[in-house]
């Protein structure tokens, strides 16, 4: 069969690319197809850099293709990214940690989904694969690190360095670790107001003795709020990534987390949704699946949202047994836990790459008060 240009054109009008409102072709977005008998090839370019956003427009192509023209035909899809032209580093503003290359933010739009269980098993399957990590615990009022990692009864030593005294991050697992949680006793609540909670963050963020870092991993508390801006002001936020369960309730929270740091005034690249206790497999039937909380709804979210979907952490005993006795379940060798969180890290370091390639650097923002309100800009 020899396939036909214009029935190809017609075809590719059904797709919408992602981001934007018009099919691809009235768009601009396909610049060019050329069909030689059953082969065509396709080229187009979009302005959506993420990895997400270019498979998903690779398989719709060939599917409207195979389904609405030939569905033998043979496709080739070349997708050029036509992202915003990196601004010079000199132009960067913020407040930079010397030694540290990636600051990634774990945020959850609501409690309990797991987002410090999964900082944890994130540091630590990072750390097993070479990297240099660091764990920041900004969850003020409720900082759980300490006891996930075995170091609950640690306190950070002062250091000198360069004539300045600075905290030495408490280390295990091959992760160096800095939380509120050191300096208050297990049963004292933290009762601060907003600013006395951003300054000791600050103090933990820049007198603290980090090192060289490939990756400084920032647990955030649940919700957006104060503390969330006051890290995004301190210091420029490589990406986030942001925790659910598949229940409805979740993904509405989660929905706004996302929508915090794709706000206009700042900005902050979503490297995606994971998705915890995603299903429960019992010991004694390791075939079988229970979706206890739904099924797939963080994966749908990611889809609605145009944001890759970074891994399914299943609903394991172990995983909660682990983090209670201060071992993350990633370090469990040879298990299936082990391999979700491998995998989920995996991913995360492969956006990380990718969005330091295709985006300029994040900026610090700025906040100020206006008429009692607090307004978000960029430095």
């Amino acid at each position: 069969m020899k396939l036909n240009k214009q029935e190809i054109l017609t075809a590719l009008k059904k797709i919408t690319v992602p981001g934007e409102g018009e099919n691809m072709v009235d768009s601009g977005a396909v610049t060019n197809v050329v069909t030689f008998a059953d082969e065509v090839i396709v080229d187009i370019t979009i302005k959506n850099p993420s990895l997400q956003a270019r498979k998903k427009t690779e398989v719709e192509i060939l599917q409207v293709i195979h389904r609405e023209v030939y569905e033998k035909a043979k496709i080739k899809v070349n997708i050029k990214v036509d992202a915003p032209a990196a601004k010079p580093k000199n132009e960067i503003k913020g407040k930079p940690i010397p030694g540290i290359n990636n600051i990634i933010a774990v945020a959850s739009g609501k409690g309990g989904v797991g987002k410090s269980t999964v900082t944890a098993n994130l540091a630590v399957s990072l750390a097993k694969m070479g990297f240099k990590v660091g764990l920041l615990d900004a969850d003020i009022y409720g900082p759980s690190i300490p006891i996930m990692f075995d170091v609950a009864n640690e306190r950070p030593l002062s250091v000198n360095i360069d004539g300045k005294s600075k905290m030495k991050p408490v280390e295990n697992y091959g992760v160096k670790i800095l939380s509120i949680g050191f300096f208050t006793k297990p049963d004292q609540a933290v009762i601060w107001r907003g600013p006395m909670a951003s300054k000791a963050l600050n103090q933990m963020i820049f007198d603290a003795a980090w090192g060289e870092l490939d990756f400084l991993l920032v647990d955030l508390p649940p919700g957006t709020g104060d503390i969330h801006l006051s890290i995004m002001q301190a210091m420029p936020i490589t990406g986030a990534v942001v925790v659910s369960t598949p229940q409805t309730i979740a993904l509405a929270d989660a929905k706004k987390g996302v929508a915090m740091f794709q706000q206009e005034n700042i900005n902050v690249p979503v490297l995606g949704i994971i998705e915890n206790m995603a299903y429960f497999t019992p010991e004694e039937l390791p075939d079988n699946k229970y979706y206890i909380f739904g099924q797939e709804g963080a994966k749908h979210l990611a889809e609605d949202l145009d944001v890759p979907l970074l891994g399914e952490i299943p609903l394991v005993q172990s995983i909660r047994e682990a983090g209670d006795v201060g071992r993350p379940a990633a370090l469990q060798t040879a298990s299936p836990v082990e391999e979700a969180y491998e995998a989920l890290t995996k991913e995360v370091v492969q956006q990380v790459v990718y969005r330091n390639e295709a985006l300029p650097a994040t900026e610090a923002i700025k906040i100020t008060t206006m008429a009692g309100c607090s307004a978000v800009k960029k430095k």
